[in-house]
């Protein structure tokens, strides 16, 4: 009878391990960091997943083909974002050019088709003039680019990127951020599809907390 007692009793125990070890698949300070303090997002109501990028890097040209299509099957309480990296002045353009393309609405236009012109045709975007072009070509009105890509909330926006990468911790392109709390790198996670993984691993660790 105490033998039956002690098999059930570890039986009871065998879920909990099972979670443990599945908790322990990816851990912080291997596959992930911890940020040292939480930074805000942009909704409270949703996990927030901030792909931290950069135009010029071909590593991150290289990462939208896996990240797209994992984006467009996100949960919807998952919301998506994206900070352009700004290491140095001259970054600051393509920064602009990005925020001027979603203070615009067309994202969807001009994102891939700047990463193609500069990693696949070689193209050396300088100033407001060269980015003018690209945004023209895809269909943008020439007078609402350039308003967009001087304006207050550009600059703004510019602002606020740069703040939030250096709460960041970032260490290089591409990284994501989970919620604020997490950093998740190519390196740490061997791989483009490795962070997509160690993402949604951090997305359902967020999920699972809310959740109590």
């Amino acid at each position: 009878m105490l033998l039956i007692k002690r098999i059930i009793f570890i039986l009871t125990l065998l879920p909990l391990a099972m979670c443990q070890a599945a908790d322990e698949k990816y851990k912080a300070g291997e596959h992930y960091d911890i940020l040292p303090q939480q930074v805000r997002t942009a909704s409270s109501d949703k996990i927030e997943v901030n792909e931290v990028f950069a135009y010029t890097c071909g590593h991150c040209f290289n990462f939208q083909a896996e990240l797209h299509p994992w984006v467009e099957k996100l949960a919807a309480d998952v919301d998506f974002q994206s900070t352009p990296a700004i290491w140095q002045p001259k970054m600051e353009a393509y920064a602009r050019a990005y925020y001027a393309a979603k203070i615009l609405n067309v994202l969807d236009q001009v994102h891939m088709p700047i990463f193609e012109a500069i990693h696949l045709k070689k193209r050396a975007f300088k100033n407001e003039a060269d980015f003018a072009e690209i945004f023209s070509a895809n269909g943008v009105d020439s007078k609402k680019f350039s308003s967009a890509f001087s304006s207050f909330g550009t600059t703004s926006m510019i602002t606020q990127a740069k703040s939030r990468v250096r709460a960041y911790k970032v260490r290089g392109t591409p990284e994501m951020i989970i919620n604020g709390k997490y950093r998740v790198s190519t390196t740490s996670a061997a791989g483009f599809s490795g962070m997509l993984k160690v993402a949604e691993f951090l997305i359902d660790k967020e999920r699972a907390l809310a959740a109590k």
